[in-house]
């Protein structure tokens, strides 16, 4: 497997091709996550094509995607697996409303999805992008218990440093300051317990078990779900937690009859090391599973919530009320359930899990020296997701580390403090030792 295409970039690329671009995105384009005034000073990256694991921009200059893009691109960018699936699908069609009608895409994709917990969540409803699977979920677990006769139940409970995306529903069980702070006169409110980080030592896990189980003994006549990221609470800065975790909150949520949803947004489809994260834990599925980013390997926007025939059943009635009367336009999109359908295909034949162990692996020796870096404190690392925190980081290092990666074909964007990396399933030797030093170089030159 190569790290990298064939270099096709001009012998001495010029940046003033990315100008044009930076200057009209600038005038057209509101950015996400982005402060725009701070933008003006710093242009946005003008990318002009993708290829493996590598982008390139206007002037010809290539860059190492580490974070897949958002965390969505799963096999490369261009892979030609899935544009052909696409392409295929695009010829036949490309989108009909899945209200009163249906599709083999959608099917199919559903059964696979059903098949991959066997059969335990039975049911798929599609969305557009993780915070609609959130507001799905959310909005699925207090109707169902409502639909049984327990109306009181619509209060829900997250963890501290929780991100669950930027809608208000999904906000409302988010935990990140920054996201949530301008926006709290909106918001409902939700319980907040302590995260299992396991940077905190063993015994934290056994105090957020405890506090959460005081909080359900208390108020579990009152709380329709739990919301947890299983193993890495991503935007907290890849905070990570052992599988016993799960089984614990499983066990709580069963006893106190509280649904369990599993966002699965980010550590799903093979990036913990397991398709699910939540099968580490060898305990009772959770309630709702929710899936996006990779799930159409970061081709078309697609989420899924899968839920099960228990929660499906407390729906199922001759009153349109008591339906779950929630749509997309694009819901079930042919184009996107036929990507992510290669995906599932690929995970099926082409033993990605097991090339992803070895991948983890090659990983793991390239960054293991991290741990004596001065700089650096708690070297971590769950499947191909692998993250540090920088002890001495000023404020804005991660604008800063951002922009002097991309100096050394780097793409990478920290977490506040936190330098991580989730690379496409394209990891080999000479990609890991690549990604070492051009971390390392950066981390050498940026405060």
């Amino acid at each position: 497997m190569s790290a990298a295409p064939p270099d096709t970039r001009p012998a001495h690329p010029s940046p003033q091709a990315n100008e044009p671009w930076q200057r009209r995105s600038l005038a057209a384009l509101w950015h996400p996550c982005t402060q725009m005034a701070r933008a003006a000073r710093t242009p946005p990256l003008p990318l002009l094509r993708g290829e493996g694991p590598w982008l390139f921009d206007a002037a010809g200059r290539r860059y190492y995607d580490a974070n897949s893009s958002w965390w969505v691109n799963l096999f490369g960018h261009s892979d030609a697996g899935l544009n052909l699936a696409i392409r295929n699908q695009l010829d036949q069609l490309p989108h009909a409303m899945l209200a009163g009608c249906t599709h083999p895409p959608a099917v199919l994709l559903g059964e696979k999805l059903s098949a991959l917990t066997g059969g335990a969540l039975g049911h798929c409803f599609f969305a557009s992008d993780g915070a609609s699977a959130v507001e799905i979920a959310l909005k699925m677990s207090f109707h169902s218990w409502r639909n049984r006769g327990l109306s009181g139940k619509r209060g829900f409970v997250c963890l501290r440093n929780g991100y669950h995306g930027e809608t208000l529903g999904a906000l409302a069980v988010t935990d990140v300051a920054l996201f949530r702070d301008a926006y709290d006169p909106l918001l409902l409110r939700a319980h907040v317990v302590a995260s299992p980080d396991s940077r905190a030592g063993p015994a934290q896990e056994a105090a957020a078990l405890r506090e959460l189980e005081r909080l359900l003994q208390r108020r579990h006549d009152q709380i329709a779900a739990l919301i947890v990221e299983p193993l890495v609470q991503c935007a907290a800065g890849m905070v990570m937690h052992r599988p016993s975790y799960l089984r614990g909150v499983r066990a709580l949520c069963s006893a106190h009859g509280v649904h369990l949803i599993a966002d699965e947004i980010a550590v799903g489809c093979g990036r913990t090391g397991s398709f699910f994260a939540f099968e580490q834990a060898r305990t009772d599925w959770p309630d709702f599973i929710l899936l996006a980013k990779g799930l159409s390997g970061g081709t078309l926007p697609l989420s899924v919530v899968l839920t099960t025939d228990e929660v499906y059943r407390s729906f199922w009635s001759e009153d349109t009320a008591r339906g779950f009367l929630h749509s997309h336009s694009y819901t079930g999109n042919p184009l996107a359930c036929a990507a992510a359908n290669a995906v599932l295909d690929r995970f099926a034949h082409d033993g990605v899990l097991e090339r992803n162990a070895a991948q983890a692996a090659l990983l793991a020796e390239a960054f293991a020296d991290f741990a004596q870096h001065p700089r650096v404190r708690h070297l971590r690392q769950q499947g191909s997701i692998l993250a540090f925190d920088v002890a001495d980081a000023a404020p804005g290092f991660a604008e800063r580390f951002h922009r002097a990666a991309r100096e050394r074909e780097l793409l990478i964007r920290p977490i506040g403090s936190t330098v991580y990396m989730m690379p496409p399933y394209l990891i080999d030797r000479p990609a890991a030792a690549f990604l070492s030093a051009a971390v390392r170089d950066t981390l050498n030159h940026v405060d």
